[in-house]
């Protein structure tokens, strides 16, 4: 049998290039896909969790904490539906530290730097009146809102215009909404301080005229609040004071001898907060002292005094008198005298003016439970023991002498031994679930992420690949014609044999012996010719 060996005839087919063109177009969106879905879910994985730094925010604070945080390299997001600013969780502290340093949130008022700003010209008096007002209601917002319990605060002023009569002259009225924090609430206290600084802030207005409310909309400030009102509040919280004064008295004596804990007392306090202003004058008539003193004394000599209403007739000499020629033996003139004296006395006077404030104790009561006596036995159990008699006594003249007790005033000290209520024990803290440990869903989303990955790689694209590789592989045929026509391949590739049927025998499928036999035929269609040729002739012979 003689052998005709023709040239070698390589036959090159890719299996993605067999595919039809939806196929193919489908092929391709799917592998694009995969590796879309690998890349979003590794950069899904290696995202931190994003917390809530600051919300409701002013468009203004907004910005500035936006820039505040890119200056920084602090990675952060704003969320589209409530314009809340969010950050990495491990960075949550660090920002809020970097924010408040420099100031921010400044809150939703404007205070004083508006006035800063260019006012432009030909700006009217109203308009500067009108902008000083607000910037002054952004300072008092500000200063509210720097309280521990409100959140934020706004404050509305009505500032009428002042008139020169002093009659139409109206007064400032200033109403505050504060919004508090959850679970949070204003002291009274707390309340009339924030009135007290508001009206201290805005002339003639009095604290009386103004109103607070909270964000719920219940009023804060009464206005049947009076002074009187007022001044009741300030007693019953001296004497609340006073009470917890004793208490904390008698439960420090006590506890190191009964315990800790093994002490109950309560204090009840009658105060009287009369008022009382008396002034007082008192003489003492036994420390007399002059005062003051006037003497008056007179002497006259002469035989005769002239008497008689005063006039001419009075002072000239009697007629037909007639003088002695020897004077008598005394030759002495009569002498008068007077003396008259005038004295002052003044007495030992006292004027006392006495004003008493009030909060006198009027009486106290005091009542005191003490828990008994606890001790370890032998077995390590613990005893209980009452106390006795001789040590209540003891206790009692403990209480008095802590209270200052006063018996005149009709003080009363009760002391009693009852066992105490042994409290329930507090069940402790449920340890956190295996859930709630920190860090498990950043760990859990990288484990995740990895198992769809491996999933996407040796589930669907390395079969695809592998498929495209087999199918894509260079099938090199020789087409060598022997005496009968045979035409062979070998190692997995096409033969075809033009031996006594004639018959092309598929050594893989069918498939892609149809698709070889159409890509030779394409390619060198005279060799195909030819080997038909000899497989008909060699039928013939």
């Amino acid at each position: 049998m003689a052998l005709v060996k023709t040239d070698d005839v390589v036959l090159s087919s890719r299996g993605f290039n067999g595919l039809s063109f939806l196929r193919q177009l489908g092929l391709m969106i799917g592998l694009a896909a995969s590796i879309a879905i690998g890349v979003a879910i590794a950069q899904w994985s290696q995202d931190p969790s994003y917390r809530m730094l600051y919300s409701n925010l002013s468009e203004q604070d907004s910005g500035e904490i936006a820039n505040s945080l890119q200056q920084a390299a602090i990675p952060y997001k704003v969320d589209t539906q409530t314009g809340a600013i969010l950050v990495a969780g491990d960075s949550v502290h660090e920002a809020r530290l970097k924010l408040a340093s420099e100031g921010l949130p400044r809150g939703g008022g404007i205070g004083f730097e508006m006035l800063d700003k260019d006012q432009g010209f030909g700006v009217s008096q109203f308009m500067e009146g009108a902008r000083y007002q607000r910037a002054l209601e952004g300072e008092l917002a500000r200063t509210i809102g720097s309280l521990n319990n409100v959140r934020s605060a706004r404050v509305h002023l009505a500032i009428p215009k002042q008139s020169a009569f002093a009659r139409d002259r109206k007064k400032p009225k200033a109403s505050v909404t504060i919004d508090l924090f959850a679970g949070r609430v204003l002291q009274e206290g707390q309340i009339t301080a924030i009135s007290h600084m508001v009206a201290a802030s805005i002339p003639s207005l009095e604290a009386n005229d103004v109103t607070v409310i909270d964000q719920k909309g219940r009023l804060l400030t009464s206005s049947e609040s009076s002074a009187d009102m007022r001044v009741s509040s300030t007693q019953f919280n001296h004497r609340k004071r006073l009470e917890e004064y004793y208490i904390k008295r008698i439960e420090g004596i006590l506890s190191p001898i009964i315990g800790e804990g093994g002490v109950r007392a309560q204090v009840s306090a009658d105060i009287d907060f009369t008022v009382t202003e008396q002034t007082q004058e008192s003489f003492n008539p036994d420390l007399p002292a002059v005062r003051s003193e006037q003497t008056l004394e007179e002497r006259r000599t002469g035989s005769q005094t002239l008497s008689g209403v005063p006039g001419s007739l009075s002072n000239q000499p009697p007629e037909n008198t007639s003088v002695d020629a020897a004077p008598s033996g005394d030759s002495r003139s009569p002498v008068s005298s007077t003396i008259r004296a005038t004295r002052n006395y003044e007495l030992d006077r006292t004027i006392s003016h006495i004003r008493s404030g009030g909060g006198d104790v009027k009486r106290l009561s005091v009542a005191v439970v003490l828990d008994d006596k606890k001790s370890v036995d032998d077995n390590g159990e613990t005893v209980r023991t009452p106390l006795t008699e001789d040590e209540i006594l003891r206790i009692t003249s403990l209480v008095k002498e802590a209270i200052g007790f006063n018996g005149l005033r009709g003080d009363s000290v009760n002391v009693i031994n009852t066992s105490f209520t042994v409290p329930a024990e507090i069940e402790p803290l449920p340890e956190p679930s295996f859930m709630d440990q920190p860090g498990l869903w950043d760990t859990a989303k990288q484990v995740l992420a990895g198992a769809v990955i491996f999933f996407l790689l040796f589930g669907v694209l390395r079969p695809v690949l592998k498929e495209l590789a087999a199918k894509g592989e260079v099938m090199p045929a020789q087409v060598m014609m022997t005496g009968e026509g045979a035409v062979g391949m070998q190692n997995d590739q096409l033969t075809l044999s033009g031996g006594a049927g004639g018959e092309l025998q598929p050594q893989q499928n069918y498939e892609n012996n149809l698709n070889t036999a159409r890509s030779l035929a394409s390619q060198d269609p005279k060799r195909v010719a030819q080997v038909v040729n000899n497989w008909v002739a060699a039928d013939g012979g």
